[in-house]
């Protein structure tokens, strides 16, 4: 293995089955190697955490940034900076409550702008399945989106209707081409 850029030892590291002291060999940013809590080559810089709990960072898939749009209600750099605090490395935006939504590769592109420079932490993208925009889907995806969601009743905001069952009839055979997934907000109104 090169050299790594930095080490991270603690008494406490948290790997696949136990919770031990080892070193996190770090190499351009990335998890290269795991090693004894000593094995720290000479001139490597390091982070002794001590006892603190080392461990990989969570990934968030359901948080909702409403930029742009909506900021007062949460914006890349409030959401992204929390979640951080928290551990969370990595969270993937829902595709509503910003105006616009993302289910449109404009949309997907007025959001992406908006991220630029205010994240702190990775973040990925959901788009949304609306009545009509089954031909977005596959830019969609090209263009970034990793997954998409749609709602059987009202989502709560305008921009973002509800689908019925031909919507899903057509949309989830494109899904299936594309190897994608779909969410559903599954409630069902009542007759």
């Amino acid at each position: 293995m090169d050299k790594p850029d930095l080490i991270i030892r603690s008494r406490q590291v948290v790997m696949s089955e136990t919770v031990s002291p080892a070193s996190v060999h770090i190499r351009d940013g990335i998890i290269a190697a795991l090693g004894e809590w000593d094995e720290v080559p000479a001139q490597t810089p390091l982070v002794d955490a001590g006892d603190a709990v080392v461990m990989p960072g969570l990934v968030d898939a359901h948080v909702h940034v409403n930029e742009p749009g909506r900021t007062e209600w949460e914006g890349f750099t409030t959401a992204t900076r929390a979640a951080a605090a928290g551990g969370v490395t990595t969270l993937v935006d829902m595709p509503l409550n910003s105006i616009p939504p993302t289910t449109t590769q404009d949309g997907f592109a007025q959001k992406l702008a908006a991220a630029r420079g205010q994240c702190w932490i990775d973040v990925a993208f959901w788009g949304g399945v609306i009545p009509g925009n089954t031909h977005e889907l596959r830019p969609l995806l090209k263009a970034g989106v990793r997954c998409f969601k749609c709602f059987l009743i009202h989502s709560g905001v305008d921009e973002f209707p509800h689908v019925t069952e031909s919507n899903l009839l057509e949309a989830m055979p494109e899904l299936a081409a594309l190897g994608s997934v779909l969410l559903v907000h599954a409630e069902v109104p009542e007759p």
